[in-house]
């Protein structure tokens, strides 16, 4: 009788393992939460930031912040679908230089510091980030 019970509590603990998912990267970031304290400390960083703000300066912020959510949200696998214009629409003729692009992402990353993703978490939001920079630089 102890062993049939032994294997069926063991059945049971082998069926929760095998149905449990692994988390999506948006709820390893901590959620819309997280992703909206990232973006808000994004568009903070680039307020400060002389060389960026230039892009961002006739901007509806109110916009950009909303759609950044969503695109963020969208990458991350979070419930959210992405209702802005195409990455290449946005950014045609701003002209953004590879190094500008590249101050971005730096500002991004201490965004992300700021709002205590851990340095694991930021590279695979970076990973899943990184395919739009062809559709961003120098349009």
């Amino acid at each position: 009788m102890k062993t049939i019970k032994f294997c069926v509590f063991l059945g049971v603990i082998l069926l929760q393992a095998c149905a449990t998912t692994p988390p999506t990267l948006y709820q390893e970031l901590g959620g819309e939460k997280k992703v909206v304290e990232i973006v808000d400390n994004f568009i903070a960083e680039i307020e400060f930031d002389e060389t960026l703000f230039e892009y961002f300066k006739d901007s509806n912020v109110n916009r950009f912040r909303e759609k950044l959510i969503e695109h963020v949200c969208m990458l991350t696998d979070g419930p959210c679908e992405y209702t802005g214009d195409s990455m290449v629409d946005v950014h045609t003729g701003m002209n953004i230089t590879e190094s500008d692009f590249n101050r971005g992402v730096d500002l991004f990353i201490n965004a992300m510091t700021k709002a205590g993703v851990p340095h694991a978490t930021q590279n695979k939001v970076l990973a899943v980030m990184a395919p739009t920079r062809k559709e961003i630089i120098y349009l």
